[in-house]
């Protein structure tokens, strides 16, 4: 297969893990909703519009997706008007934590058929690959999808937290992936489905930044291109179905 045309020039390309190459982000918001509604049934906000159930779609989406956990869950209490201390907010991304986990433990959370097409065309192409995420889960979910062979490196949560990474829309991940590949971002891209994801590609300078949507919604797709994505895709397989590949 030849390199799809959006990805013609580049000399490395850093994708994110959950909901670009494993189907885990809908995982992610299920559990994040257990975790946040029981919080909200027990510590109500003082109006009644704030009181209503987490959103898997719309809620994730603007707080949640692509933060480290803290940093998702204070966002999305704060939008509930909850000025909570910083214990309280860390019990609740605890709890999502172990929502999480015993999810991934039953197994069944696969790669994207599309985006596996895409790293056999990339790495025919002798493209070097980086998986990158916030989630210390990402290798556990790389290696039971089978596709952890296909990257040349991975930087997960555990190495945000042992460098010090600021979270995204902060580029700090992507670039610390890019250099394990030998690149500079001027010279790599960025896939990405989350508006912090998309936005950091964009701070960091990268190439090329690839949204992709797996809402297909005109308002997503409008908001990742806003947020900094030079192209939007529904599926990888897109990519390589422009190039006339299949």
């Amino acid at each position: 297969m030849m390199i799809p045309a959006a990805l013609r020039g580049v000399r490395g390309v850093v994708l994110d893990t959950d909901g670009v190459i494993t189907d885990s982000a809908r995982p992610h918001a299920e559990a994040w909703k257990r975790a946040f509604d029981a919080f909200l049934a027990e510590h109500p906000p003082a109006r009644p519009e704030q009181r209503r159930p987490f959103d898997v779609r719309a809620d994730y989406l603007r707080y949640v997706d692509g933060k480290s956990r803290l940093d998702g869950a204070a966002s999305f209490l704060a939008s509930r008007g909850l000025d909570l201390p910083a214990r309280t907010v860390a019990a609740v991304a605890a709890d999502k934590e172990r929502i999480f986990t015993d999810r991934l433990r039953e197994g069944g959370i696969d790669a994207y058929p599309g985006t596996v097409r895409l790293l056999h065309a990339l790495r025919e192409d002798a493209i070097p690959l980086a998986a990158a995420s916030a989630s210390r889960h990402a290798r556990e979910l790389l290696l039971h999808a089978g596709v952890l062979p296909l990257f040349d490196a991975l930087v997960d949560g555990a190495e945000v937290a042992r460098l010090g990474l600021v979270g995204k829309p902060d580029p700090a991940l992507f670039v610390e992936a890019a250099r394990r590949l030998g690149v500079t971002a001027a010279d790599a891209a960025v896939v990405e489905d989350a508006l912090a994801g998309v936005e950091a590609g964009r701070r960091g300078g990268f190439r090329v930044v690839i949204g992709v949507d797996r809402n297909a919604t005109d308002g997503t797709r409008a908001d990742l291109l806003r947020h900094g994505a030079d192209i939007v895709v529904e599926d990888l397989g897109e990519l390589l179905v422009e190039d006339g590949k299949s």
